[in-house]
């Protein structure tokens, strides 16, 4: 029998979409009893569970291997740490020796296509349901957000492949398996109609109850960063993209969210301040392993120092450090850029005990000699350090991104004097003095700077440099040879799927 390897739908238990972590011990619906199973609204929420269960990479170790590997290894603010260099599949990530037999990027295609193979059951059996049988509006509400998560995941593949097999419909046959790569163009095509769809049918905002779940927010977020991305890559339609972008970005569309205080943005990311007023899209993790339901992930140790008793995957470059200093120590507080404070532990009075330290004992006690490691996706206390995984969230995307997307959009359009004063808010947050310049170019530099320091470790920087054309020099300015844009700018399309896809020639 033909290798279907990327498209079995693997019976999974899933998480599930209300309650939180009530639905922890729904199974994926595509059994032997199918036909019999969409029945339901309780059923058709279930098999929605599927498709969101594709974020989680698999939880555990594959998360952070899968995803905090594969990502940030190819940009320059991140650095490889010990705990990482002697895996060879890791390390041909960071020196750009890997190809189309390597696994981290065969196991990230597969599951963003199991995901939005699950999305395509959805539509499909759901819309062929009975609409009695659910709430006012529920069933075209379930469509809509299974056509947010096909459209998140197919982004997600365009994102890291120049061409992708662009799936529009619930496989039934392996008739339907085969299928060519698609035009970029078609792609992209195919993406923007479903977050526009999605941003058409879904809530603004989400309860308590259903947390995690997409919305519109989420929705023209998304597609204004698809729109984003493409006008740099259609330039001869760059004014449609951008203008289209900008609708979707506009500030209408995002009623309810809000930057959240900087005392309160180190929480986003340390299980503190889960869901808050500023999280867009957010991976919702959990203790609960009822069922044998598994969410939870070992970030807190890829990403802690071995000081602190983590692996030490993955460090800040001194890239990094240089941008959060670059500016001096000029917040209204007297010190550096205050995401400096969140974002990092590194030698400074500050966390000698002026006015805080680390876990209760001072940097220097930590630390022999200057290094700085990450302190984002870090416990808040060394107790934390103890449990094998954690349940933290996972942000995805948040309000401050929609922020910055928006102020690039504006300063595209020739209009930096209105970019200008959204850079500035969130600079405000961060307790800095507001932007120096006030050119295109000058507007254009200082958003860079702000995506740096804003979300570092949140796996955008490579997917920044490559729209602005600078991957290759942003990687040699820190010391690093290996990137040929013409080689990796994009992945290799995996051999498995070469081998098992007749469509696909080599």
């Amino acid at each position: 029998m033909k290798k279907i390897l990327n498209l079995i739908y693997v019976p999974l238990l899933v998480l599930g979409l209300s309650g939180c972590e009530d639905f922890l011990t729904v199974q994926s619906p595509d059994q032997s009893n199918s036909g019999n199973y969409w029945t339901t609204q309780e059923a058709a929420l279930s098999g929605l569970s599927a498709a969101y269960s594709q974020l989680y990479n698999g939880g555990g170790w594959r998360f952070h291997e899968y995803g905090y590997t594969l990502e940030p290894f190819r940009e320059d603010m991140i650095s490889m740490g010990p705990g990482a260099s002697g895996y060879g599949y890791m390390t041909s990530i960071f020196n750009f020796t890997y190809n189309a037999s390597s696994s981290l990027p065969a196991y990230l295609w597969n599951y963003n296509y199991w995901g939005l193979s699950y999305s395509n059951q959805v539509i499909d059996k759901v819309g062929a349901m009975d609409p009695a049988v659910f709430e006012q509006g529920m069933q075209e509400r379930i469509i809509a957000e299974a056509r947010f998560m096909r459209g998140y995941y197919h982004m997600k593949l365009l994102l890291n492949w120049e061409k992708i097999v662009v799936r529009e419909k619930y496989i039934t046959s392996e008739a339907d398996i085969d299928k060519a790569l698609s035009p970029r163009d078609y792609a992209w095509d195919f993406i923007v109609k479903d977050f526009k769809y999605a941003a058409s049918k879904l809530p603004m905002t989400r309860g308590t109850s259903d947390k995690g779940r997409a919305t519109s927010a989420a929705a023209n977020a998304y597609l204004g960063y698809a729109l984003l991305t493409r006008s740099y890559e259609e330039t001869a339609r760059k004014d449609e993209f951008l203008t289209a972008a900008a609708e979707a970005l506009k500030p209408e569309n995002f009623v309810g969210y809000s930057l959240v205080p900087m005392n309160q943005w180190l929480g986003m990311f340390n299980g503190t301040n889960e869901n808050s007023s500023e999280s867009i899209f957010e991976i919702q993790f959990s203790p609960v392993t009822s069922g044998n339901a598994y969410y939870k992930h070992q970030m807190h140790y890829w990403v802690a120092s071995e000081e602190l008793g983590g692996w030490e995957g993955i460090l800040p470059s001194d890239g990094l450090v240089k941008e959060f200093k670059k500016e001096g120590k000029v917040s209204t507080l007297g010190g550096y850029d205050s995401r400096m404070y969140s974002t990092l532990w590194f030698k400074d009075d500050y966390f000698n005990g002026n006015p805080e330290n680390v876990w209760g004992w001072n940097y220097d006690e930590w630390f022999k000699t200057d290094k700085p490691v990450f302190r984002k996706f870090i416990p808040t206390a060394v107790s934390g350090m103890e449990a094998d995984e954690t349940a933290m969230n996972i942000m995805l995307m948040r309000y401050a991104n929609v922020m910055l997307m928006r102020a690039e959009v504006l300063n595209e359009q020739n209009h930096p004097e209105l970019a200008k004063p959204i850079i500035n808010e969130l600079r405000a947050r961060a307790n800095m003095p507001g932007m120096k310049g006030s050119s295109q170019a000058e507007v254009r530099a200082q958003i860079e700077h702000e995506r740096i320091v804003e979300f570092a470790l949140e796996n955008y920087r490579f997917y920044d440099l490559r729209r602005w054309g600078k991957v290759k020099s942003a990687l040699e300015a820190v010391g690093r040879t290996g990137f040929d844009p013409s080689r990796h700018n994009f992945l290799f399309t995996p051999q498995g799927e070469i081998d098992s896809n007749g469509q696909i020639k080599k």
